[in-house]
Formats: C-alpha cells, structure tokens, sequence
C-alpha cells in the first residue's frame, strides 16, 4: 500500500481519555470538539495552515483569556481525521496513505487549508499523493472504498469518479501493468522476498491471468460503488460477457441461495466465491432488483443457468413483479440453452399446491413461443419421413431442444399427486407437434402421470393421451404401450394399428425392390456390346434367385413379427372384454391370417 511519511514521532501530542493534548510549554487556548473528543490545542499553528478556523477564532472574543471553543462535529472523516490534520499543523509532518488520504483531502478541502495560507499545504499534498494513488489498482481500490465515509465531499471533488475511472482503465488493461513489477527485474527485489516498486515495500503476489482477475477484487465495494464501477468499465468496451460474469460473482458473494442448486435432491454447493450471509433478506431483496437491472440486455451474455438462479431468489426473497417478469422473459429468450435441473424451481408461493413452481415454467415457455413461434411455423416440417422417424436423427433446432426439456420436466414434476390435469395438459400443449421428431418423451410423461394419479376417469385418460401421436412412437415405445394397462384401450389399439401398418409397408417395399432386381438388366458386356437372348435368360434367373433368397429370409422375420402381435392380441382378448369388437371392426384378424405362412401363395 503506498504511503507517503512526513515526520515519525509526535511525542508533544499525546490523549487522555476522550481528549487531546498537546504539550509544548504553553497553555491550550482553544478547545475544539470533533464528535465525542475535544481537542486542547493552540490558535496559531491552527490558523497558519487553515483559513476557516481563522476566520472562526477571530470572530470569538476573548477577552478575559478563557479559551475560545468551536465545534466541527461535520467534519469529514470525524475526529481520527482531525487528529492527523492537528499533527500536520503543529509539526508540517504526517503519514499519509491510501486509507486515509481521501479523507484527508476532504477535511483540507473543508477547512479551507489551500496554499493562501501556507506553502505545500495539506490539499497540495494530499492531491499529489492522490495522483500517485490512480498509478496503482490496489491503492485505487482501498481509496474507493474509503470514500463511502465521505461520500458527500468526495463527489463534489470527483474522488470517486477518478477512482472509478482508474479502476476501470485497469480492469481493461493488463493487470501487471499496475501493480506488479516487470518479471526478472533483480534491481526492484529485497532481500526479504519483498518488492521495491515507486518508493513502496509490498509482498510479491503471483502475476494475475485471464479477464476475471478483477471479479474478487471489486466485490468487496458497495452495491452503489459496484453499480458505478460496472457502468464505467463497460463504456471503456470490455466484452459484456465479462460483464455479466463479474455481477453474477458479485451476486453470488452477497446472496447464499446463488450457491445452492435448485433441486430438492441437489444440496452439494457452488464453487463461486465467499459467501457474505450477515446481509438481512431486505438487503438481499434490494440488491437483487439493482443487480437485475445491471446486467447486460443482449441474449446469450448471461447464462440461462444463472439467470434460472437469480430466479430462484427472487421468488424466495419475493422480490418485486417486475423484477421476476425481467428474469423470467431473459430465461425464455434463450430457454433452448436450459439444463432440466435448472429449470426445476421450488414453488414458493404463500398457498403452495405444487411442489414445483408449474406456472413460471407455463410463463417462460410462452414467452419463448411468442418469439420463436414464426419462426418455426415458416420452417416446420409438415411432412416426416418414415425412416427419419423412426431413427430420431432430426436436426435439434432451438424448438425440438425445447420440447425435449418440455417432456423431461413433465416427466419430473408428474409423480406430483396435487399436480392438476388441465395444468399438465395446458403446459404440454405448448409445444407444437411438429417440433418433437419422436413422441416418446411425452409418451413417458404421461405414463408417469397416469402411474402416480391411477384413479383418472377412462375420459380424463384418453384425453390425456391425446398429447401423444402413435404414429411417432419408436419401436420400442410402441411395444411398452401395446403391454400398458394404464393407457386406454382405444390408445393400445392405436398403437397397434401403426404397428401393422408400419409392417406392411415395410413389406411392400421388399416387394417392390424384388420387382425392380427382376426387371433391371445388367449393363456390363464384352466390348459394350448387347448380350444374347440365352444369355440375358441366364443372368435374369441367377439375379431371380438371388432375390428370392433374400426375401425369404426377410419373409421368415416378418412371419416371426407377425406371430409375436398375434401373442399380444391373444393377451389382451383375455384382460379386454370388448377386444373382439374392435379387432373385427379394422379387420387384424384378417390381416394376421395373411402372415401365416401355411396359407400364404409360393413365392
């Protein structure tokens, strides 16, 4: 810390009790009261250095030779300020350093100590040593700090706004620019393993690397310093992400609940800095509400995990509607960047009936619907493709990774018995059916649903399985619902219907593939000259053969299918009463007895 010594010792100047005294031989003839201390001092070494105390003590009589009192209770910095500004009139001499110069320069500024009354004068001083000050991030820092003390002041002398504008120059800079000395520089080192930088020992501190060196340093200032800070380093141009990091830093230091995560089975804690929980929950509500309106506006600066986090506390420290409306509209502009744990906030309403907080979720998902809504409804894949369907390789746009957060939630929050039917239906609605490329996230969701509320109506079930589509259930999802008995029966017989139909496609297009091996004729030939009829007869039966025997074996499989749905079909006429109903209805009986190899046509 750098400090600038004028004299050592002050032996003459010595306190007793709550006053001062000076000893110089002659007798105190004005006593100055600063707060709870009264000071016995001289009048002519005060108004040699100070011109308000002049005009004071002249305007006092004194004419039977008591001794003249004034009172300086608004003095800046109180009565350890005065203490020093005492010394400095009766000796010239003081120490001044980085935690007491703005005060200083303050109580000088206030007592009129200007170089009218005196050569090198205590506001001459106190300004060049702050000049020195700016040179160093360290000093400049502590000195901000101490101007809280003297707040008033300091901003009529634009204190605070060299601080700040210092800092700010050094946190866009490079640190060891400032305040540490150039590496190998033998000349500047102590035998002590200390550093000999501008006139000032200081301990030898590693170099400090990457952007957020500064994130620590400035979390010790006030919010209304912090705030100042933030405004001038983000005018210098450093990158907002940057930004955005250092205020979630400093959030994190100021508010416990930023180190925990949000689910109720998560309790390990966050890495992010010391935590400072003596603050009251007014104060952590006001600093929240600032801090929100702090960071940067641009999507994608903060993460959607931490804006998820501010969330969290601001319904728990139940700050203002505007300020959870703020956060909840940043989540859902970049919800697509959303991690499941995150999204799961605890409610904390006053009439709490869910155990997560269903409706911010339902808000946050709106909002990013009215944004992307456009957008996907111009792009949205009307038609899928069968093959693509089934392998579940679609490209994850921004509204399919919703919906896959969407149903993973769903599935979260649905073993909730007080989790209401037209909530979990309103929330699974949201999202479109063309933006999820399969429909076994929300397939599962409804089974967990339907498994923890079993006394549903039949009516309130199948409405409830309309959120699904069987036709883009994958195989494996469609053999778990073709053996549920939690879903409806009209649901299993869906299922199954696309089952079939799904075979029989399949096995159209092995027939079609088999008419093409019999009518493509093989193009090679000697010279490029066209074959014979004998020879042309030839290849066509090799070429019949060969694809005989493979539709053979893909017969085999299909037949292996078709047995194994004529098993499920046995096993749901015995649970179902009206199976036979519906399957002599749509005709399965007929179409398994097609399968069945014995009364099937040769090949």
């Amino acid at each position: 810390m750098a400090g600038m010594k004028m004299g050592a010792k002050f032996e003459a100047f010595h306190r007793e009790g709550q006053t001062w005294l000076c000893t110089t031989g002659l007798p105190s003839d004005v006593t100055i009261e600063v707060g709870d201390m009264s000071f016995l001092l001289h009048k002519f070494p005060l108004i040699s250095r100070s011109g308000l105390l002049k005009k004071l003590l002249e305007g006092i009589p004194n004419e039977d030779g008591s001794n003249s009192v004034l009172q300086l209770h608004d003095l800046p910095g109180g009565a350890k300020t005065f203490e020093l500004i005492t010394k400095f009139c009766y000796f010239g001499k003081i120490e001044i350093t980085a935690l007491n110069v703005v005060s200083l320069r303050c109580a000088a500024e206030y007592l009129q100590m200007t170089e009218d009354c005196g050569e090198g004068n205590l506001i001459a001083k106190a300004e060049a040593f702050l000049d020195e000050v700016f040179s160093n991030w360290t000093d400049s820092k502590k000195a901000l700090e101490t101007c809280e003390e003297v707040e008033p002041y300091a901003e009529d002398l634009h204190i605070i706004s060299r601080c700040i504008d210092s800092l700010a120059v050094k946190a866009y800079s490079d640190p060891n620019l400032f305040n540490l000395p150039e590496a190998g520089d033998k000349s500047l080192q102590s035998p002590r393993g200390t550093v000999l930088w501008n006139g000032i020992y200081s301990e030898i501190k590693p170099p400090a690397t990457g952007d957020d060196w500064w994130y620590e340093e400035v979390s010790s200032l006030s919010l209304y310093l912090y705030k100042r800070l933030i405004l001038a380093i983000e005018a210098k141009g450093m990158k907002l992400e940057t930004i955005a990091a250092s205020i979630i830093y400093y959030c994190s230091r100021y508010l416990p609940l930023m180190n925990r995560q949000s689910s109720f089975s998560e309790t390990n804690h966050v890495n992010s800095g010391t935590t400072i929980a003596a603050t009251s929950e007014a104060d952590q509500r006001a600093l929240l509400e600032e801090i929100v309106c702090l960071l940067p506006n641009k999507k994608g600066v903060t993460s959607t995990k931490s804006l998820l986090m501010l969330l969290r506390n601001a319904m728990i420290l139940h700050a203002s509607p505007s300020c959870r409306e703020n956060l909840e509209k940043r989540v859902g502009a970049q919800l697509d960047q959303a991690v499941l744990v995150d999204l799961l906030i605890p409610n904390m309403g006053y009439s709490v009936e869910t155990l997560y907080d269903i409706d911010c979720v339902q808000r946050i998902l709106d909002y990013f619907m009215s944004i992307y809504k456009a957008a996907a409804e111009s792009s949205s894949p009307c038609i899928i493709e069968e093959g693509q369907l089934i392998s579940g390789t679609d490209t994850l746009t921004p509204l399919t990774m919703v919906a896959n957060l969407v149903d993973g939630y769903l599935a979260e929050v649905a073993p909730d018995v007080n989790l209401k039917l037209l909530k979990f239906q309103a929330l699974a609605a949201v999202v479109p059916d063309y933006a999820r490329p399969l429909d076994d996230g929300i397939y599962h969701a409804i089974d967990v649903y339907l498994k923890a509320h079993p006394w549903l109506t039949d009516s309130e079930r199948e409405q409830l399985c309309r959120l699904m589509n069987c036709q883009k259930l994958s195989l494996e999802a469609s053999a778990h619902a073709a053996q549920n008995e939690r879903l409806p029966l009209r649901v299993i017989v869906q299922v199954l219907f696309f089952e079939q139909l799904r075979l029989r496609t399949s096995i159209s297009g092995w027939f079609f593939v088999s008419d093409n091996l019999d009518n493509t004729q093989n193009p090679s030939g000697h010279l490029g000259l066209p074959k014979s009829d004998g020879s042309r007869q030839m290849d066509r039966a090799q070429d019949r053969g060969l694809g005989a025997d493979n539709m053979r074996e893909r017969v085999l499989e299909l037949e292996k299918e078709c047995s194994s749905m004529k098993k499920d079909l046995q096993k749901l006429v015995k649970t179902k009463k009206r199976w036979n109903i519906f399957t002599n209805k749509l005709g399965f009986r007929k179409k398994s007895e097609c399968c069945n190899p014995k009364e099937s046509s040769p090949l």
